[in-house]
């Protein structure tokens, strides 16, 4: 009996300051911490908005190549298969009357091919640089409005309005500043894409894709 006892008396022991070891404090919480009732959400009543979520066009200096992305993105944000309201087309917004002019007359394979577009753009460009080599040689360097005109500029306003509202603009000394259906002028154009680099395109008379 002795025996049992020394072997059992150990145990209980154990088994006694166990449960106290592991019985679970009560928590006190402090009256400032208690929620007795639903709490106002703060977001999004106070959350941090972004004024402008536009992505800004890449950086490509003067080159032609950040003429045309600059452009770009003025027109459809660089989107090539884009249509705004007018009918307007793809990434540099060309309008039927100018594709047909230029050979292309499936207006639904000029949106879904960004090649073409390309190539739509740098023909249409070396088309108005021809109509208009006469104006960049007389006007490149005048001041007209306050903003001295450039090649881009004036190459840029003819892409918006025109090579005719172009020569208009010019000949009339700013006078006739013809605006878009959205209420971007020639003179808009020629400030906005002034300076650039556009000098290896070639003036060619009625170019064709």
């Amino acid at each position: 009996m002795r025996k049992w006892t020394s072997y059992l008396f150990p145990v209980i022991m154990i088994f006694i300051l166990m449960s106290y070891g592991f019985k679970p404090a009560k928590m006190v919480i402090p009256e400032a911490f208690r929620v007795n009732g639903p709490t106002e959400v703060l977001f999004p009543k106070h959350r941090t908005t972004l004024k402008s979520t536009m992505a800004a066009p890449p950086f490509l200096g003067t080159s032609y190549n950040g003429f045309k992305e600059a452009l770009a993105f003025k027109e459809s944000q660089g989107n090539y298969f884009t249509t705004n309201a007018l009918g307007y087309l793809g990434k540099y917004q060309f309008g039927i009357g100018t594709l047909e002019l230029l050979g292309v007359y499936n207006a639904t394979l000029f949106l879904n091919d960004p090649v073409l577009q390309e190539r739509v753009f740098h023909t249409n460009l070396s088309r108005n640089k021809w109509i208009l080599r006469r104006d960049i040689k007389r006007f490149v360097g005048m001041v007209i409005n306050g903003q001295e005109i450039t090649e881009s500029g004036i190459l840029a306003a003819a892409h918006l309005a025109g090579a005719g509202n172009v020569k208009k603009y010019l000949r009339s000394y700013g006078e006739l500043n013809v605006d878009d259906d959205f209420g971007s002028s020639v003179s808009y154009y020629i400030k906005k894409f002034s300076g650039y680099d556009i000098s290896h395109v070639t003036p060619k008379k009625n170019p064709r894709i």
